[in-house]
């Protein structure tokens, strides 16, 4: 390995016909060069895809009530019903396993009128009445006051929590937001926080929610005891998938809905989703790996054939060898030590230029901004490691072959070879 006549005889080999090299080594450099460059863009894209979930609690479903489609007990088809605030009680009673349950009303829809006034500005935003626990569940990171807390809903206070898109909307930049009323539907309530989300799931309308006290909504709004949704989180441990069967019926049964009514309990199984797109990004994953591994190992094939011709070419040279009384092994090793070097600088440049392409689409990122479901390519250090494992293993597979070649060759033969 520290000879220094064999690494120099090695270097003449493969200086010899230095073109012939260069188109041998390309295959191998391709090869790690698309492995690398798919597992990168295969994570920007997982990447930017989990961005949207963020810290969001992903053990979680939604739901909601609809109109029913059977008719039960007396009452009609096509009956419409709410969920009511002591139901939450009912799931923590029959239901284990369960770690937060929020009640949730929400006012304003998806982009609706404006219903926010302060002074002289408005904006619409979507105003949410919640429990405390839905930080929990939907991470948001508090930059300046405090979230709600359960004072605000024992004394039903009048009281919001703002993102920054509202408090940009409706304030000055440098003007402090705390202490200040916003006026919600004509009611008004006192700023007592601001926030910043941390998924961007909802981009820049993300930031633009407001969050009261439940009872102070219902109050304010007229909504009595009915609750518009719920979001549900297991324990750590359990999945709501398992979980969500058994809600749906403790709901069909307090509402008195036909057990058979898939629609009138609707919910939407955010742990399921997840679990999808983990999935997806495994076979992504698997598929950068198989064609990444499948381009490499043409370039190894390459390299085979190459040096099974430098085998034919130096015929008379390994003859002369063995009559001198060089050992098969000697002669084996060197043919090895000439595919690995090969095999292995070839790789490395392969990996080089991959690193080069991602810190380029890396830095073209960062210049432009965010890029919507892709973001940070990259590949660890493992992949690295493997991938210089796999050239290792693969130079000696496409060294073995000739180098059994090589010491099948008899002196005498070799001698008279032209």
């Amino acid at each position: 390995m520290f000879n220094k006549d064999r690494w120099r005889e090695i270097i003449e080999v493969l200086t010899t016909n230095v073109w012939r090299t260069i188109f041998t080594a390309f295959g191998v450099c391709w090869g790690i060069f698309i492995l690398i460059v798919l597992l990168a863009a295969g994570k920007g894209l997982e990447n930017g895809i989990k961005q949207d979930f963020g810290n969001i609690a992903t053990n979680t479903m939604f739901m909601w009530t609809r109109a029913t489609t059977k008719g039960y007990e007396g009452l009609p088809k096509g009956r419409s019903f709410e969920f009511k605030i002591s139901d939450v009680q009912a799931l923590r009673d029959n239901v284990p396993n369960l770690r937060f349950i929020s009640p949730r009303n929400q006012l304003g829809g998806f982009g609706g009128n404006n219903n926010v006034v302060r002074g002289i500005r408005t904006g619409a935003y979507n105003v949410y009445g919640d429990y405390p626990e839905i930080i929990n569940q939907d991470p948001m990171a508090v930059t300046s006051g405090r979230f709600l807390n359960y004072n605000d809903i024992r004394e039903k206070r009048k009281v919001a929590v703002i993102g920054l898109g509202v408090k940009n909307d409706l304030y000055d930049k440098e003007e402090d937001a705390l202490g200040t009323y916003i006026k919600i539907q004509g009611v008004n309530f006192m700023v007592i926080g601001t926030y910043k989300k941390n998924n961007s799931g909802g981009g820049e309308e993300g930031q633009k929610e407001i969050f009261v006290p439940f009872t102070s909504f219902s109050q304010a709004f007229n909504r009595g005891e009915n609750v518009g949704w719920m979001a549900i989180t297991a324990n750590d441990g359990s999945s709501i998938s398992q979980l969500k069967e058994k809600i749906v019926d403790v709901m069909k049964k307090r509402h008195k809905v036909h057990p058979e009514d898939t629609r009138a309990v609707g919910y939407f199984d955010l742990y399921e989703q997840y679990n999808r797109v983990e999935s997806l990004f495994g076979a992504l994953k698997a598929v950068a790996y198989i064609v990444g591994i499948m381009v490499l190992l043409s370039g190894i094939i390459g390299v085979s054939n190459i040096m099974l011709i430098v085998v034919k070419e130096r015929t008379k040279e390994i003859g002369i060898r063995r009559a001198l009384g060089e050992q098969p092994w000697s002669i084996k090793k060197q043919i090895l030590m000439e595919s690995i070097f090969l095999t292995l600088i070839s790789g490395m440049v392969g990996i080089i230029f991959g690193s080069l392409v991602i810190f380029g689409i890396n830095s073209l990122l960062d210049s432009v901004g965010p890029v919507d479901m892709f973001m940070s390519p990259s590949v660890s250090i493992g992949v690295v490691t493997g991938a210089l494992t796999i050239l290792m293993v693969s130079g000696l597979l496409a060294g073995f072959i000739p180098a059994q070649s090589a010491i099948r060759v008899r002196p005498i033969e070799a001698l008279r070879t032209e």
